[in-house]
């Protein structure tokens, strides 16, 4: 993106939607922290951007005033657009640079100067007119400090719709929201004029909170809780179990991890064979490698394999193995180990969590036995890997059954029961546990 530099004297800038990874071409305007005609200092930010999962502040290249808005929340933007005109105040300080401005501007920064709103799922799939079925038949109009304060609370358009309005002509103000939420929201619960009397109704229930500390999510963790409800709501899950013998893997990993560091640099983990034995089994059953559109099932071709990562803060994100099934266990281990060495010190771009088309979750790795995990939309399966676990299992051999000790893991597939039916579902994930438990063990580093 060409942008100029910025200038050292008084005068109007072109703020741009900045570049913010290598294939990403807009970004969505979460929501503007500096309003019309307002001033801001030199690294302020101005306004908040998101692409997929990672959310990107843009920072004031230096001090002035917002003169004009190009755009709105929630708007597409392309990269390089002008989004925004500044009027900039003299600078005591070196003019900083294009390639400066861009680099910090793509930067998630560590330390918020404001408070950005949340985002509310209800909110987000709506517009700024919203019927009013329970209380009137006319529609009401919200203007968007009333949307970002609904969003910041998580109250829907139909409990926004019910409170009692003081402006002109009806309009709800912002002192009425903020005293609606200092009654304890009375009308979080209701229901909206329903014409079918057989329709199920959410009990109205008044719940005791408690007493304690009170912990507010951070903005990764609120998109985290709108995309797993919005997952749970959208994706009839159905979950498929199965056990697998992984002895013959782990005896070849533990003779081979040494070599293999002291070879090619880099750790083998187990997740490596886990993704390699995953995009296998995805080139088996490509339906499971897909999409939901409407009516439409859109079947991937590339297989690019997420694996779910816990970050420093405790969320959840998933960077994903591009192009899986093409590459060698060299490849895959050094793909997987940037990407978590990436994601613990906080330095994944929007790249590296882009396109996934199926994904994996380690659930093994903090002691657990089995899960069910929520599908990652608008993905259509997710499989969860246990802990492996010695256990004295019988084994068939040439003498008869015997008593062995051996290395077990559960395997638990999630998938959405609109497409993927209960034998692609079932064959999938005891295809993976069959590339598990048939590795060869003569195989060459």
């Amino acid at each position: 993106m060409e942008d100029k530099e910025i200038p050292a004297f008084a005068g109007s800038y072109e703020l741009k939607m900045p570049k913010m990874g290598e294939s990403i071409t807009e970004g969505t305007i979460i929501n503007w922290l500096i309003n019309e005609g307002d001033s801001f200092d030199e690294g302020d930010i101005i306004l908040e951007v998101a692409t997929d999962k990672v959310d990107n502040e843009v920072p004031a290249p230096a001090a002035g005033t917002l003169l004009e808005t190009k755009y709105q929340a929630k708007d597409v933007v392309k990269v390089g657009e002008v989004i925004a005109l500044l009027e900039i105040e003299k600078s005591k300080s070196k003019p900083k640079s294009k390639n400066d401005v861009t680099s910090s501007a793509v930067e998630t920064s560590k330390k918020k100067t404001k408070k950005s709103p949340s985002i509310a799922s209800s909110i987000n799939k709506e517009s700024h007119s919203v019927s009013t079925s329970a209380s009137t038949s006319n529609s009401k109009f919200f203007s968007p400090l009333i949307i970002s304060i609904a969003k910041e609370h998580h109250i829907s358009f139909e409990e926004l719709a019910r409170i009692p309005a003081t402006g002109n002509e009806g309009r709800l103000r912002k002192s009425d929201v903020f005293n609606y939420i200092e009654d304890g929201r009375p009308y979080k619960f209701a229901q909206p004029v329903v014409e079918d009397p057989t329709a199920y109704r959410i009990p109205q229930l008044t719940f005791d909170k408690g007493k304690g500390k009170i912990v507010e999510m951070d903005r990764m963790r609120q998109m985290i809780a709108d995309h797993m409800v919005y997952s749970k709501h959208t994706s009839p899950h159905v979950t498929a179990y199965v056990e697998a013998d992984l002895t013959n893997m782990v005896n070849w990993r533990n003779e081979n991890k040494v070599i293999f560091q002291e070879k090619y640099g880099e750790k083998l983990t187990f997740t490596p064979l886990f993704v390699e034995a995953v995009a296998k089994a995805v080139k088996d059953f490509p339906n499971i490698n897909a999409s939901v559109d409407g009516n439409n099932i859109i079947v991937k071709e590339d297989i690019n394999i997420g694996m779910a990562t816990a970050l420093p803060s405790g969320n959840l994100i998933v960077p994903v193995v591009k192009n899986a099934d093409t590459k060698d266990l060299k490849a895959l281990a050094e793909n997987v180990n940037e990407l978590a060495g990436k994601a613990r010190e906080n330095k994944l771009s929007g790249d590296d969590i882009k396109g996934s088309t199926f994904t994996i979750s380690n659930v093994g790795t903090f002691g657990s036995v089995m899960g069910t995990p929520i599908i990652n939309q608008p993905e259509v399966a997710i499989l969860a890997l246990g802990i492996i676990k010695k256990r004295a299992e019988v084994i068939e051999t040439e003498k008869g059954d015997e008593i062995a000790i051996r290395s077990m893991m559960y395997l638990s597939l999630s998938f959405d029961h609109r497409v993927v039916d209960g034998f692609l579902g079932g064959s999938f994930v005891r295809r993976v546990a069959d590339y598990l438990e048939q590795f060869d063990t003569n195989r060459k580093i």
